[in-house]
């Protein structure tokens, strides 16, 4: 129990403040085939591009322990390219929808009519079109736009940012938030169970209290003596909490785990999951509704490929092949500890797209939910660190239980040979 405490002193402070792990994120885009027939009102043709892979470095700073119990940190990010991993280069060409367009002129749908005329001048002086080819790196950690400025110009607020645009700009060298979670000192049940975010006891993104909720841990450790059950965690990338399920027991290389999955539930809409009614405005199940938290942009998370989803958000596009073996997330959590032994986090970024009347640049697009791109943050722990694991929670023990038996079986003979003694005696 003294171990798996967040305490300088624990042998697993080091592991929890500078993650040996080595992290691996691998992004594959969707590439669109055919973006004019698109235009013109046809099913988007995808075709899946990648991995990018990145080594992921994660760090914590700003560690300052409380009176009650608690610690602060905050968690660093740093991704680096890896070309002998990675199936092409940050310098290939991907042709995807324009998300800053298509994003604002879904957000403006409802604006009157001379604000998207004057809108939709100011893109065709620009040469915007719905669709565009740029870098995987411009793509990942942003581009210079004058549409940004043009936007700022005519809908001020409408996209609270300046500068470059990227997917990923805000994830690489930045922390995921000020974290507060329990030590387990006095509780260990409670130890890395979050007891704030940002100072929040709870987000207002959503629409429902049981939504809000800051539950479970941060994501990296979980409290000792696990049931097999489920766990829970708060994302900040996805703006919610999360909870697992118990799926199986297992082994990774030697050690026990148990293997936690997302339910069909994690992302399905209000009317076939009611709890999740706090999540919409929603569409199919399968997807969840984020522009609450990412500037209102119509953006969607779900499993890559609409694993788990609606099979009509798989048939409105051509190219996806939802499979568990190759979209399920999973975490391998030993039981005795709470620490993952192995992990991958697979997410998708889908973006809605529709023909909006009065932007030209829409065309003829009908609605539908087109991905982006999915990534896969993976994990597991190996070398010294598997070693010491191996030998104080698998070796040790199983040579104790070994020992007990001889000793047992060596204590028989002294047990008859006393018996006897005693029986002889009397």
């Amino acid at each position: 129990l003294q171990n798996v405490r967040i305490d300088p002193s624990s042998i697993s402070f080091s592991m929890w403040k500078d993650i040996p792990v080595p992290f691996y994120m691998s992004v594959y885009f969707f590439e669109v085939l055919n973006p004019k027939e698109v235009l013109q009102g046809a099913k988007p043709a995808l075709n899946q591009r990648g991995p990018y892979v990145y080594r992921e470095f994660r760090y914590k700073t700003n560690i300052t322990f409380h009176d009650n119990d608690t610690v602060s940190f905050l968690e660093y990010r740093k991704l680096f390219f890896q070309p002998d991993l990675s199936n092409g280069s940050e310098e290939e060409y991907i042709v995807l929808p324009n998300i800053l367009m298509m994003g604002a002129a879904v957000m403006m749908e409802n604006l009157p009519n001379f604000v998207k005329l004057l809108l939709s001048g100011a893109l065709a002086g620009l040469k915007q079109e719905a669709f565009m080819n740029r870098t995987v790196g411009e793509i990942m950690w942003g581009y210079e736009d004058p549409l940004i400025d043009t936007i700022n110009a005519v809908v001020p607020g409408l996209i609270p940012f300046k500068g470059k645009f990227g997917l990923f700009i805000e994830l690489n060298n930045s922390n995921s938030g000020l974290f507060t979670v329990n030590t387990g000192m006095k509780n260990i049940s409670r130890v890395h169970m979050v007891d704030s975010w940002n100072g929040l006891k709870k987000v207002n993104y959503w629409q429902s209290s049981e939504c809000n909720m800051i539950n479970g841990t941060s994501g990296e450790m979980w409290p000792p003596f696990m049931s097999p059950t489920s766990l829970e965690f708060y994302s900040p990338d996805a703006c919610r909490s999360m909870t697992l399920v118990y799926e199986q027991s297992g082994k990774f290389k030697g050690v026990p785990t148990y293997r936690f999955v997302a339910p069909k539930t994690l992302f399905a809409n209000g009317t076939d999951y009611p709890p999740n009614e706090g999540f919409c405005p929603c569409m199919q199940s399968g997807i969840q509704n984020i522009s609450t938290c990412r500037l209102n942009a119509p953006m969607f998370l779900s499993h890559p490929h609409f694993y788990n989803a609606d099979p009509a958000l798989v048939d409105a596009v051509e190219g996806l092949h939802p499979s568990k073996d190759q979209h399920a997330l999973f975490l391998d959590v030993h039981p005795m500890t709470g620490i993952p032994m192995n992990c991958s986090i697979k997410l998708q970024l889908n973006l809605y797209i529709k023909r909006v009347p009065g932007i030209i640049q829409t065309g003829k697009i009908k609605p539908v939910v087109l991905p982006l791109l999915w990534f896969a943050e993976s994990g597991s722990i190996e070398g010294s660190v598997l070693k010491q694991f191996y030998t104080n929670l698998v070796l040790i023990p199983s040579l104790l239980d070994y020992l007990q038996y001889i000793f047992l079986v060596l204590s028989v003979p002294f047990i008859i040979s006393a018996a006897v003694l005693r029986v002889t005696s009397q």
